[in-house]
């Protein structure tokens, strides 16, 4: 008997013969005023219980919210041990010889930081009995502030950093944007591509700024992220795939990716991605500058610019026109330069089997590669990026896509004839 007056059925009541089947029992085969142990028939398709399992798509979804939230976080700890390391940098030296110790950072968040900083001094403590603290090095109350409360030190003492940057703004924008995604990954909620992408230019962009980016033109606008450094072996040098031109352009405009260049070489039916977006100006500034230039585009009487033309339904001669006009320009061009010889163009006649274009900068380099699909035409093909030359390369460098596509140009190079 139950505390409530109900009585448990015995452990036979479904069996033939036992009390189920006495008078008295209910339909269901559980004694009056029972309470039943086994879960209530299933009508239907409908099982009892809730529904445990995920689908396919469900653990789609997980997986993209997880990879979204990585590299988001990764991005986010970049970005806060930058900062604590030029608040620290900066603030030290000013209340450390006064206040000595961890003392420093109290002084410094001064009345209006006293809670949080003390919060802060409070969770370094627990985490020493804890036995928290793996890295001696982090065994600070700096290393316990989060990036708002180091933003705050930033704010309240701008005078002692505004000797060394310039835009207080900028700074401070950044940092606004990035709040929106520290508070999303921190409660694990779900991360739209939209705001990642935005933390991610934010982040680039704060780097460069707190004088932790790459900083360079051309090629070095890429920055190597620790995304990339965490999975780059795995993917040899392409550090992303656009499905299309456009959508390329949009991350890597032209100014960005040939500006700054040391040395670009090209090769392709007609060049378009530089002729048609780049101006000749300023392709005679960059030659003048230093940068050696060599172009191979296919020969606009050739063959295989007519085979081109039927794969793609243009009307006769409409490539080879149009290959012609880009030669013009790039050789006007060249015209204008002091030195020509360091501005090359020539032609090829054999099958054109991908676009490439290997720009090197002083301290890496950078490949678009695209390769040519039967009906669709240069801008709706999907794009390689790849980083190669310098820092950054991959260990097994040897196998690397950019020297696949640097070799392949040599090799049509050597076959090719020099436009006049």
């Amino acid at each position: 008997m139950s505390s409530g007056g109900l009585e448990l059925p015995p452990g036979d009541s479904g069996h033939e013969g036992g009390p189920a089947d006495t008078a008295g029992g209910t339909p269901g085969g559980v004694p009056a005023g029972a309470v039943s142990l086994a879960p209530p028939a299933a009508t239907g398709d409908v099982r009892a219980g809730a529904e445990l399992d995920w689908g396919t798509e469900a653990w789609s979804e997980v997986r993209t919210r997880a990879q979204r939230a990585g590299r988001a976080y990764i991005w986010l700890n970049l970005i806060e041990q930058r900062l604590r390391s030029v608040v620290g940098a900066v603030l030290r030296p000013i209340y450390e010889p006064v206040h000595g110790g961890d003392d420093w950072v109290v002084a410094a968040a001064g009345p209006a930081g006293q809670e949080w900083v003390q919060r802060a001094v409070a969770v370094r403590e627990v985490s020493r009995r804890k036995g928290y603290l793996l890295d001696p090095a982090d065994d600070n109350v700096l290393s316990f502030l989060t990036l708002p409360q180091l933003r705050e030190l930033m704010v309240q003492h701008w005078p002692c950093f505004e000797p060394y940057f310039d835009d207080r703004r900028e700074i401070e924008l950044a940092l606004d944007e990035l709040e929106v995604t520290r508070n999303v990954v921190s409660r694990n909620r779900a991360l739209s591509r939209a705001v990642l992408e935005q933390a991610e230019r934010a982040s680039a962009r704060l780097l460069e700024v707190l004088g932790g980016g790459a900083g360079g033109p051309a090629a070095d606008r890429l920055p190597i992220d620790a995304v990339e450094d965490l999975v780059g072996d795995r993917y040899a040098d392409v550090i992303s795939v656009h499905p299309d031109r456009v959508r390329l352009q949009r991350q890597l405009p032209a100014e960005d990716l040939f500006g700054g260049a040391r040395r670009l070489d090209a090769i392709g039916i007609g060049l378009n991605l530089l002729v048609q977006n780049f101006s000749g100006r300023r392709l005679v500034r960059l030659t003048e500058a230093g940068c050696r230039v060599r172009l191979l585009f296919l020969n606009p009487a050739s063959s295989a610019v007519k085979r081109r033309e039927r794969e793609l339904g243009l009307r006769k001669g409409e490539l080879s026109r149009s290959v012609e006009m880009n030669i013009l320009h790039v050789r006007r061009v060249r015209a204008g330069l002091r030195d020509p010889s360091r501005f090359e163009i020539h032609v090829f006649d054999e099958t054109p089997r991908f676009t490439a274009y290997l720009v090197e900068g002083q301290a890496s380099g950078i490949a678009v590669v695209q390769s040519y699909l039967r009906r669709a035409r240069g801008m709706e093909s999907p794009v390689l990026v790849l980083r190669g030359g310098g820092r950054g390369v991959p260990k097994d460098s040897d196998h690397g896509l950019f020297t696949t596509y640097r070799e392949e140009f040599e090799s049509v190079w050597e076959d090719s004839r020099p436009v006049s």
